[in-house]
């Protein structure tokens, strides 16, 4: 499975703009994750924006006092180039659907398609691409609605609901009641395969009264079983605990996490893939081997070389 996270779309982005041409006249995205890239192509290029609906209307939005130069479309009928833009191609419906849409503008106007992320037999739908993932893939932008939550286990407090507050945390009839009342930070669309927190078993009846109440729909959810939260920070093993139960489910191919810490622990521990709600990170399958060789590649070779410069140095020195 390849996760992008926003900065790797922007990354892909700038090592990619330079495919884009610089005469365009309006940028379209495909709602909803193609306007997420167009939005970030309009600021970049300085360039309007639309989205497809809009565009069919011959709609598009303004780009605002500062940024409205001279050579900026003014009117619709202005437009004589127009990119529309998609985040990814798997099926290819989406951008088929796009074309049979504008085809009454393929006369009076140039269009050209890009997308971000395309699978090797869809990359000829668009005239640009970034990259060709052949993987099952999962972005940033929309994790929360995809069908691959279902492989995927789930940390509780600061990932579906916030972390409770030190005073909350008393392991008594304040924690009790923030269970019960806990807002909502990230509320997914699709069933969760597990839910692994690292609150006790004793609380398990709140705990699934909160996740029914919030329409919140799971498969299992697994719980500590200690006697009381003391026990429980003195072994401190949050990460290794998740990480047990993550290895042991062969179905499961990410783990969204909220603490920076236990996530690289948990990718360390397990070789499978983790996101950070704190960090935006993925760490990817393999992260200690990928790390290995960063650090081979970026801290000892050169500090190997200057090591040798350094010697070499103190010879020649010594020789004179």
């Amino acid at each position: 499975m390849k996760f992008i996270t926003y900065s790797e779309l922007n990354k892909d982005l700038i090592e990619n703009i330079f495919k884009i041409p610089r005469d365009i006249d309006l940028i379209v995205g495909i709602p909803r994750s193609g306007l997420v890239l167009a939005c970030m192509i309009g600021l970049y290029m300085n360039k309007p924006v639309t989205d497809l609906d809009a565009f069919l209307q011959e709609r598009f939005y303004s780009v605002g006092k500062t940024k409205n130069h001279n050579d900026i479309i003014r009117e619709f009928s202005q437009t004589k180039k127009v990119l529309i833009v998609e985040d990814t191609v798997c099926s290819g419906n989406s951008i088929r659907d796009a074309k049979q849409k504008v085809k009454k503008y393929v006369g009076t106007m140039k269009i050209i398609y890009l997308a971000a992320y395309t699978r090797r037999e869809t990359r000829e739908l668009v005239d640009i691409n970034f990259k060709d993932i052949d993987d099952d893939r999962v972005f940033e932008w929309n994790y929360l609605h995809n069908t691959l939550l279902e492989r995927a286990c789930v940390d509780m407090d600061g990932v579906l609901c916030i972390d409770p507050t030190e005073e909350e945390n008393d392991d008594g009839w304040k924690y009790k009641k923030f269970i019960e009342t806990a807002k909502i930070k990230l509320l997914p669309t699709r069933k969760i395969g597990y839910i692994v927190t690292s609150r006790l078993e004793k609380y398990r009846e709140e705990t699934e009264a909160w996740l029914h109440k919030n329409n919140i729909q799971y498969n299992k959810l697994y719980m500590m079983d200690f006697a009381s939260a003391q026990e429980r920070r003195k072994l401190g093993n949050h990460a290794e605990y998740k990480a047990k139960i993550y290895k042991q489910l062969k179905d499961t191919c990410w783990f969204i996490e909220s603490n920076n810490f236990q996530a690289q622990r948990i990718a360390e521990m397990t070789g499978k893939g983790v996101f950070c709600i704190e960090s935006r990170v993925f760490y990817p399958e393999n992260y200690i081997r990928e790390a290995r060789v960063k650090m081979k590649y970026e801290v000892i070779r050169p500090l190997k070389r200057r090591l040798k410069l350094c010697l070499f140095n103190l010879k020649k020195w010594r020789g004179n």
